[in-house]
């Protein structure tokens, strides 16, 4: 049994998806949510006793406290590495849909890099177009963007969204590194490369695959 202490603002898709509750995510506190969400990862992958990954990140599983707070939720199908293991495979694959990793979704194999796949989808919506178009701050909500002291730091989430959800696991950063980069403790950041995503649930039992 897992007991979570009491959350009052409940989770992060109330928030996007309500035209009142949406409104209090302005300025500053954006980022705070998704620099917070980032430590959790980073706590969960490297620093807790047990390596962790979450396996279902997605704005339902970011829960807030009453200062909106981010705190990540839900950790039923969470995997624990064991020792020095980096990568697990697996039979059968659940995860929400558009938030799955590649390899994860084709051939059952996550890691920590899968987490961070899930998180960089978290923090963007259409962000490929508008980037190579050059137009990356209509990412940005009208209620945000009305606040020019966010902008840097918006466009430094965008970019680092982007670099989370890259094809291959060696092209995606760290969850210490993401961490870094959002804190602009490193200043020039790699120019991503067009990202897929997934739009269906995926459940597949690769016992039941047969090669040509």
């Amino acid at each position: 049994m897992l007991v979570y202490e009491y959350m009052p603002n409940k989770s992060l898709d109330v928030f996007l998806f309500d035209a009142e509750k949406k409104n209090f995510l302005i300025g500053k506190k954006c980022f705070n949510i998704i620099e917070g969400t980032s430590r959790g990862l980073l706590c969960l992958h490297r620093d807790s006793r047990l390596r962790i990954g979450h396996r279902d990140l997605k704005a339902s599983n970011i829960l807030f406290d009453a200062e909106l707070n981010p705190k990540i939720s839900d950790f039923g199908i969470a995997k624990i590495f064991c020792g020095n293991e980096s990568q697990a495979n697996t039979r059968w694959v659940f995860e929400t849909c558009g938030y799955m990793s590649p390899e994860y979704a084709m051939k059952g194999q996550f890691s920590e890099k899968s987490d961070v796949f899930s998180f960089g989808v978290l923090t963007l919506e259409i962000a490929w177009k508008l980037w190579s178009e050059g137009n990356i701050l209509e990412l940005i909500d009208p209620m945000i963007s009305s606040d020019l002291s966010c902008h840097r730091e918006m466009l430094r989430c965008s970019h680092v969204g982007l670099l989370r959800v890259q094809n291959f696991v060696k092209d995606r950063p760290t969850m210490m590194v993401v961490a870094s980069m959002l804190n602009s403790e490193i200043e020039n950041l790699p120019t991503p490369k067009q990202p897929p995503f997934f739009y269906e649930k995926i459940v597949v039992d690769y016992s039941q695959l047969q090669t040509s």
